[in-house]
């Protein structure tokens, strides 16, 4: 009798751990938004953005009880004397906001979205070499899981160069090649956009554009704050067994790739790998682990600010040349290049010799410090 009480009652909080871990848990997100400066003046710069607040868990309502911005300046100078003032506006559909800004708890119901406006005020004597704002969202969501705070980072650049700046052509065995410069890309941009932009006014028919991978993924959003992220028992222990130069060599950075495919496909992979390796055959973990393991910026690995983010490798890269090629009319690739001579092609449009990409690229002319000059236009001899 006592063992069956003991079974019955260790199946009971077995069904609980499961019905638990069934749970669609909470998936309340702040979205990007839309961002203009609605002043620019000499002493005086107002940045405005629009975001929204969308709950995406199935069945369960999401209370946001607390929200707040804050803003890093990135600048060309010093920043001794620059104030900036950050308030954010609630606009829900169905509650006036109130006239002292306070943020009353909300309810974000199943399927349902709510607007916030934020607004930062920067004063200074002269703001003129201010160049990019990383906006801060800390909004504290409050469900069945308890208090979960989250952040949505905004990088909002005020610096646009002019494309007829970039006339620096580079010969090549194979090709003529332009880097040509661009504001810091971010998650406002698009990829075809920012061709159209700067690479349009320098082409010529049978140009190919190249971009770089991080940038991409940039642009789409995939980038994490290691703060957010858990790094569980196999990032943890597996991270100390890659080379220091590795982004997979921290916990956060290893926790990244798990995320994306999964512990048991890591585990493999380095497990097979590891044998691999014995008899003299390097290269396996990454080939089991996907192409994302290769791709993978770790902090430090990018540009400021995402210098201070993990940059997971760009989300179908053979769909965003084809966009591109379909909205701009320039066949396109996406590349990994690095300073050792290393060219990888993620994706090319179909009429393009990788090859000839290669060779074109191999001197790696966009560089991989603070040229800032994330996309090249090859030209084939």
């Amino acid at each position: 009798m006592l063992v069956t009480s003991i079974l019955l009652i260790g199946l009971y909080f077995l069904a609980l751990e499961i019905q638990y871990r069934d749970r669609p848990g909470n998936k309340l997100v702040a979205t990007v938004g839309q961002w203009h400066l609605q002043e620019q003046e000499l002493n005086h710069y107002r940045l405005v953005g629009e975001m929204e607040l969308i709950n995406r868990t199935a069945n369960l309502e999401i209370m946001v009880p607390q929200i707040e911005a804050e803003v890093k300046l990135l600048s060309g100078g010093s920043l001794m004397g620059v104030t900036t003032q950050t308030q954010v506006v609630s606009h829900h559909p169905d509650e006036t906001a109130r006239p002292d800004n306070y943020w009353f708890a909300y309810i974000v119901k199943v399927g349902k979205r709510t607007t916030l406006e934020v607004q930062i005020d920067i004063h200074g004597a002269d703001l003129s070499q201010l160049k990019t704002a990383w906006v801060q969202v800390h909004y504290l969501t409050y469900g069945p899981q308890g208090r979960i705070p989250k952040t949505r980072h905004v990088i909002v650049p005020f610096q646009f160069p002019d494309p007829a700046e970039s006339k620096n052509w580079r010969s090549t065995p194979t090709a003529e090649v332009l880097p040509i410069r661009t504001h810091l890309l971010t998650e406002l941009d698009t990829p075809a956009e920012v061709v159209r932009r700067y690479v349009s006014p320098h082409a010529k028919p049978g140009d190919v554009v190249t971009i770089g991978e991080s940038p991409i993924a940039i642009m789409q959003g995939r980038f994490r704050d290691p703060q957010e992220t858990k790094p569980g028992w196999a990032a943890k222990r597996l991270c100390y067994l890659f080379l220091p130069t590795s982004s997979l060599a921290t916990a956060c950075g290893l926790q990244a790739l798990i995320d994306l495919v999964g512990p048991l496909r890591v585990l493999a992979a380095f497990l097979v790998g590891a044998i691999a390796k014995v008899f003299g055959k390097p290269g396996v973990f990454y080939q089991l682990a996907g192409e994302q393991a290769r791709l993978i910026d770790d902090v430090t690995g990018t540009l400021p600010p995402y210098d201070q983010f993990i940059v997971l490798g760009p989300e179908n890269p053979q769909q965003v040349v084809d966009v591109i090629q379909q909205e701009t009319g320039l066949s396109a690739a996406i590349v990994d290049v690095n300073d050792l001579g290393a060219v990888k092609v993620l994706a090319a449009s179909p009429n393009v010799a990788v090859q000839m990409l290669q060779q074109a690229l191999k001197k790696n002319p966009a560089g991989n410090a603070d040229e800032q000059t994330p996309v090249v236009l090859i030209r084939p001899l």
